[in-house]
């Protein structure tokens, strides 16, 4: 199944692949790679799909869950869509509180005590998934784990995750999509280490 999505983002260029050509991301961070899952949301067989396997993978890790979070903005319309086919209560977290009317931080109500599951699009290094983890929690409900559609697999994001004590278990990663890029012809054999030299050190990496 990782191979298979890695290769259908590949195929509508959900995620580009640009060694020589590196881009900028919102950290600063210099990058050979970009990936934007939301681009998934405009094809409807592809959409059903991923909404499909990201359900599978909360009926199958935490079925304990009694209610689904996206965290703002990529992941609130796959979260939304996951709640409708569990048909359980969705919320979604936003990076800030809002400055103005209610100054809501989650959006949405859930019951009180609510067994929380967290949609997320893409894990780079945690933190904003992490932020909203820390928001469900100080608002009184139990976060039973996270169910992402991509993960960069960096150890800083693996090490967050530990340390908040959140289970993370993702669609596809770095690992998969680079395999499948290369099968592809997507990227050739000598990009695949500069990829991986990025991948060790993408902070201080171009």
């Amino acid at each position: 199944m990782k191979k298979t999505l890695a290769g259908k983002l590949l195929d509508i260029k959900a995620i580009k692949l640009q060694p020589n050509d590196p881009f900028t991301w919102a950290s600063g961070w210099k990058s050979p790679f970009y990936c934007d899952n939301r681009k998934t949301l405009s094809f409807a067989d592809l959409r059903t799909w991923v909404k499909q396997e990201l359900v599978h993978a909360v009926l199958s890790e935490f079925p304990e869950a009694t209610a689904v979070a996206g965290v703002a903005t990529g992941a609130i319309a796959q979260g939304a869509l996951v709640a409708d086919a569990l048909n359980l209560p969705f919320v979604y977290v936003r990076s800030k509180a809002k400055d103005h009317g209610m100054q809501n931080l989650i959006e949405g109500e859930l019951p009180a005590g609510a067994k929380v599951v967290v949609i997320e699009d893409l894990i780079s290094t945690g933190g904003s998934s992490l932020k909203a983890v820390d928001a469900l929690r100080a608002a009184g409900f139990e976060v039973v784990g996270m169910v992402a559609s991509y993960t960069y697999g960096f150890p800083i994001a693996e090490e967050a995750f530990k340390a908040a004590n959140v289970r993370l278990v993702t669609l596809t990663d770095y690992e998969h999509v680079v395999e499948k890029a290369l099968e592809t012809g997507y990227i050739k054999a000598e990009d695949v280490q500069l990829l991986n030299e990025w991948r060790k050190d993408p902070s201080n990496w171009g």
